[in-house]
């Protein structure tokens, strides 16, 4: 088992953020960092059940579209 997993983290169209694990089918999504940092420790809880590790790194990569007008 590998001892970190990534998450990238969008900004949601809606409000707040997304955020989704490479190479997991896991992601959430919360109103602020704040809130998401919970809900990523949450959902990485839930993903890995008692009998499988966890990582115990959980990195956030956050990317951001950046448009610029000429």
């Amino acid at each position: 088992m590998t001892s970190e997993i990534i998450f990238v983290v969008t900004d949601s169209d809606e409000g707040g953020y997304t955020a989704s694990a490479l190479g997991y089918g896991i992601s959430t999504e919360a109103e602020s960092l704040t809130e998401l940092r919970s809900m990523v420790r949450e959902a990485v809880d839930c993903y890995f059940d008692e009998g499988v590790e966890a990582p115990s790194v959980i990195r956030l990569h956050f990317v951001r579209d950046e448009v610029l007008a000429r």
